[in-house]
């Protein structure tokens, strides 16, 4: 079977025997949408999950804060926004009462044309919008895995905390939107430091919510804050709202991430021998950086001891400086991990994610890096996909059963057995 995989933009075909093929995985197809994207929003305000609508849960005279994601991030505030002002609106919330927090973590700050752009033009112009500041928080407690609770003053002095976000599968803290607005969205540096630290445990994985320390540690932070309401919405490959959910923190967000898990986790008889992945070509696979998320879903689909052959062009580097620098001073997978458990730093973070990876496969690199800066990633550089996967079948022998995964950062595998 002759199966195509995204490459900058062009595709790197491979030939596997069908005997030999356990699986082809694609993300599943939405269902057709019942109106429009801001239609949707404003069904799962009216049918709000183990929550009052919104509008009866604010009062007028309160001070209310919504927090919404950065630049950084897909969530389309913009549109979210004119029905989530209608409900408070309806409950005679004054405008001049309410702030738009964009939860910025230890991003950079945003421009005004970039508030504007992510606000939407109502928002920007009725309310107040600002970016979080992590010099300026108030500490509200320390967690049981001893995360400080340092969230941005703005946000812990508020009546009312409302959190928007946008669901999809994340790395280790198993998926984003719910109370990942408050940690690490609007806490300090130290904070994050501290809660992404246990990214490396056991548990700390994508679709992993009971036993994910990441996770019960965000969430404990957030019950020390106190989260009123949410709305998060789940997005399609073109970044489009397809579902939305509305009520509280927990409720409201489990039921979204099993809507996710509908369309983006696809169930797999086993465990493979050898994983073919790519992020399914430009502008996804422009570095480093962003191949490390198709890197990481595709762990789930290998047996221990197996080959994740990833294909990428990665023609942009490494992405991101701190990511660099970690891999280029280390001498083996092993030291970046416990490197990153002595000293979370943000960008090595990533190293160790690939790192973790390594310590279970052997990863054929199929990209446009030269091959020794290949090996200093403690991968094997091949010239196209065909040859590294004729190797790795070498390497497993003939019998190998094998996973393709075209549009690795889109689809998470679920093992059957």
């Amino acid at each position: 079977m002759n199966i195509e995989f995204g490459y900058d933009t062009s595709t790197q075909t491979v030939t596997v025997p069908e005997e030999r093929l356990l699986a082809v995985l694609e993300p599943g197809a939405f269902p057709p949408a019942a109106g429009s994207e801001e239609d949707l929003v404003r069904a799962a305000l009216a049918a709000p999950i183990g929550a009052p609508p919104l509008r009866e849960a604010v009062h007028a005279g309160e001070k209310i804060v919504l927090v919404t994601s950065d630049i950084s991030r897909p969530m389309p505030t913009w549109k979210v926004m004119p029905a989530v002002l209608e409900e408070l609106y309806a409950a005679c919330v004054q405008p001049e009462d309410i702030t738009l927090v964009f939860a910025r973590g230890v991003h950079r700050a945003h421009t005004d044309a970039e508030r504007r752009h992510l606000a939407g033009e109502q928002a920007f112009s009725e309310i107040t919008c600002i970016d979080s500041d992590p010099e300026d928080c108030l500490c509200l407690g320390t967690t049981r895995r001893g995360t400080p609770v340092e969230i941005m003053r703005t946000v812990a002095k508020a009546d009312r905390r409302i959190c928007l976000g946008n669901i999809e599968f994340h790395y280790f803290a198993g998926y984003s939107g719910g109370a990942k607005a408050i940690m690490p969205g609007v806490s300090t540096r130290a904070a994050i430091r501290a809660n992404h630290s246990h990214m490396v445990e056991p548990g700390s994985h994508a679709a992993a919510l009971a036993g994910n320390p990441v996770r019960e540690d965000i969430e404990e932070a957030a019950a020390l804050v106190g989260v009123d309401y949410i709305v998060n919405v789940v997005l399609d490959a073109h970044k489009h709202i397809v579902h939305a959910v509305a009520g509280d923190v927990t409720a409201a967000h489990r039921a979204g991430c099993a809507y996710l898990e509908q369309f983006y986790r696809r169930p797999i008889p086993a465990r493979a021998d050898i994983v073919l992945v790519s992020q399914g070509g430009a502008p996804k696979d422009a570095n480093l950086y962003q191949l490390q998320k198709a890197l990481d879903n595709a762990k789930h689909a290998v047996k221990d001891g197996g080959v994740i052959v990833l294909v990428g062009c990665a023609k942009e580097g490494f992405g991101e400086s701190t990511f660099e620098q970690w891999f280029r001073q280390a001498q083996t997978p092993r030291a970046i991990i416990e490197r990153l458990r002595e000293d979370f730093v943000l960008g090595g973070h990533k190293a160790a994610a690939i790192a973790l990876v390594e310590e279970r496969a052997d990863i054929y690199l199929v990209s446009d890096w030269p091959d020794e800066a290949v090996r200093g990633l403690f991968m094997t550089p091949f010239p196209n996909a065909q040859a590294a996967f004729d190797a790795a079948v070498q390497r497993c022998g003939s019998s190998a059963t094998v996973i393709a995964m075209p549009y690795g950062g889109s689809t998470l595998p679920r093992a059957e057995t």
